[in-house]
């Protein structure tokens, strides 16, 4: 029977009665494949060739059998990019790119077999790479395939490696996901939301609260959305009817600046949500650009009481 050889590896499998005399240098051999196929560090050369093909050799030593692989030369000028074809068998390599610069941002050193578009290999950098035979993955950029997406790694944001935590200290929470943070956190820069926050607790501050004033259009019927802010400015280009605001929680208060045009005489009237002090609405002040405030303090969502503090001068 003759000797053969195993599919990924590449290593000898004596048949029955084959190599007499030399069995055990064909063993040894053998050994040696598998200790390079575990730990030999082989550099590999990269040139003007377009494609570098790994060789791959039945029962001897080979370039694509090693385990780690460190990439020399230059890439850039005939090639922008230059393909290093490994074997279409599955393999695992770890590899350090120290191809010289560059010449362009888009000159780039592409691991893949055959048929397979493959992916970068990190210039400077080194990583971690495998095969299943048909196509070629990344541990730098989407993880080992089946263990998980970018949304449910969790692990943070870091420019070069995975941060280390504890089971009594996870620093990083999924962002994909609602999640509850249990202890207490300091920050020492400007939070930005960009979306509704709802505090159920006490709230101290101790610095100033700063809200946005909110211009509404002038028009016939002015509207007003509570969910804009809780300031609010207006300018009367004629006579005008505040209307029911949108959106109103009860709880919620704040206040609309009226002003004259520069006609002046505009006259404000109110929508029947709007309540005030003995049920009567209040005059806005007729003088040109005269200003003056509405206070409001929702009731509930159909009901706004009010008060006009009138006439802003010196």
């Amino acid at each position: 029977m003759a000797s053969t050889y195993t599919t990924n590896l590449r290593l000898t499998k004596q048949g029955d009665g084959d190599n007499p005399n030399t069995w055990g240098e064909v063993l040894n051999n053998v050994i040696s494949l598998v200790d390079g196929a575990v730990a030999s560090y082989t550099t590999v050369s990269i040139g003007s060739a377009a494609t570098v093909t790994l060789t791959e050799n039945q029962g001897s030593q080979d370039q694509s059998r090693s385990a780690i692989l460190e990439f020399k030369g230059t890439v850039g000028g005939t090639n922008t990019s230059i393909f290093v074809l490994i074997p279409n068998t599955p393999k695992t390599y770890a590899i350090r790119n120290a191809v010289s610069a560059n010449t362009t941002a888009s000159d780039a050193v592409i691991l893949r077999v055959a048929g397979n578009t493959g992916v970068t290999v990190p210039t400077g950098g080194v990583g971690y790479f495998l095969t299943n035979g048909t196509s070629v993955f990344s541990l730098n950029s989407d993880g080992i395939p089946g263990l998980g997406t970018a949304a449910t790694k969790d692990v943070g944001v870091c420019a070069t490696n995975i941060p280390d935590t504890s089971l009594a200290d996870i620093r990083y929470i999924p962002t994909s996901v609602s999640s509850t943070i249990v202890a207490e956190k300091t920050f020492t820069a400007s939070v930005i939301f960009t979306s509704a926050v709802r505090f159920e607790g006490n709230v101290s501050i101790s610095g100033a609260v700063k809200s946005f004033i909110t211009t509404l259009t002038d028009a016939a019927s002015i509207a007003v959305d509570f969910n804009d802010g809780n300031l609010f400015l207006v300018t009367l280009g004629g006579n005008r009817t505040l209307a029911a605001p949108s959106n109103a929680t009860a709880g919620q208060t704040g206040s609309i600046y009226v002003i004259q045009d520069g006609t002046g005489g505009r006259t404000l009237s109110y929508n029947a949500v709007w309540q005030f002090v003995s049920g009567v609405a209040p005059t806005a002040t007729s003088t040109t650009s005269a200003v003056d405030l509405l206070v409001y303090s929702a009731r509930s969502a159909t009901v706004i009481d009010a008060v006009m503090i009138k006439n802003f001068t010196r």
